[in-house]
């Protein structure tokens, strides 16, 4: 159990290292890879000096990974994989995970977490059923908690685009309207934007370089992002690019239409926000409210009537 203890140890103390320099780091490295791709390829770099200058993570963390999902997920459903696949890219595909290594780290995570929760229960002087129950829930937060992640990685992605959204398809427009091209004005949204939508538009354009059709690419972006407003508007187009119809014009509809929704949704929200405030108000504020209020009354007519 203590060579178990130490390995949780160790694996937390490696992915907090992994986080706190991706919070360091990370900014920096995705504004040197969009200078290399506007200012065009660096100078080839030897295939050992690539191999040394990879992170811990690709040199040794995930191709054990890797190998464990080939013994551990040989029973996982295609459906299933795909699933996972598809979440995985909408949360950003964190750490490069492919499905399989994915259901590895929810075993691992889950086995840790409830082998630590039994064994330090067990210290503690608890009771083995005691220990027991809390080592099985232990498993069952360590198997949901990588789901938790992901989802809370989609949710956080899907509220960045919304708001983004109409202010990028506003730049769009200014952009087409003075002359560029749909494409150039996409790589002016990259250089003058952060962000999830404008890494997503610089794959975009990747993609589009490496010769795949304008709206394959689209279609496939949109269904990574899975925003309903954003697949409304590479519909829009999509169609006007097949119809021969003006981008700009189209463009301007979009950003007044997006900006239109998201008004709603605002006055949506708002609307909602005294229904949510009942119950706090009901079940906390208002019982303190009674006891502060009608206490000292309270105890003066339990005085006269103990008389």
């Amino acid at each position: 159990m203590t060579l178990l203890i130490v390995a949780a140890a160790f694996v937390t103390v490696t992915a907090g290292t992994l986080v706190i320099h991706q919070v360091i780091f990370g900014e920096r490295i995705k504004m040197k890879k969009r200078v290399t791709v506007v200012m065009g390829e660096e100078k080839p770099v030897p295939i050992r000096q690539q191999e040394l200058s990879a992170p811990l993570y690709k040199r040794a963390i995930k191709p054990l990974l890797s190998q464990m999902s080939f013994v551990m997920t040989k029973a996982l459903p295609i459906v299933q994989e795909e699933t996972i696949s598809k979440k995985l890219i909408r949360a950003g595909n964190p750490g490069n995970l492919a499905p399989r290594e994915f259901i590895v780290i929810k075993y691992l995570l889950a086995g840790i977490t409830g082998l630590v929760l039994w064994y330090a229960f067990s210290l503690l002087g608890k009771s083995s059923i005691q220990s027991m129950v809390l080592g099985a829930l232990g498993l069952i937060i360590g198997w949901l908690l990588p789901d938790f992640i992901v989802t809370s990685n989609i949710n956080r992605r899907k509220e960045e685009i919304e708001k983004q959204l109409p202010d990028v398809l506003d730049f769009l427009t200014v952009s087409v309207e003075a002359g560029l091209g749909f494409d150039g004005a996409l790589m002016k949204v990259v250089e003058k934007f952060k962000g999830v939508l404008a890494d997503e538009f610089l794959l975009l354009l990747q993609e589009i370089k490496l010769g795949k059709l304008r709206r394959d690419a689209l279609r496939e972006m949109a269904d990574r992002i899975g925003v309903d407003d954003f697949s409304n508007f590479v519909g829009s187009l999509i169609l006007a690019d097949q119809l021969g119809v003006s981008i700009g014009n189209v463009l301007r509809l979009q950003a007044k239409d997006v900006r239109t929704k998201r008004r709603q949704r605002i006055e949506e929200m708002a609307m909602k926000a005294p229904i949510k405030m009942l119950f706090p108000l009901v079940f906390c504020i208002f019982p303190t409210l009674f006891v502060v209020l009608l206490g000292p009354a309270f105890i003066q007519i339990m005085k006269l009537f103990a008389k």
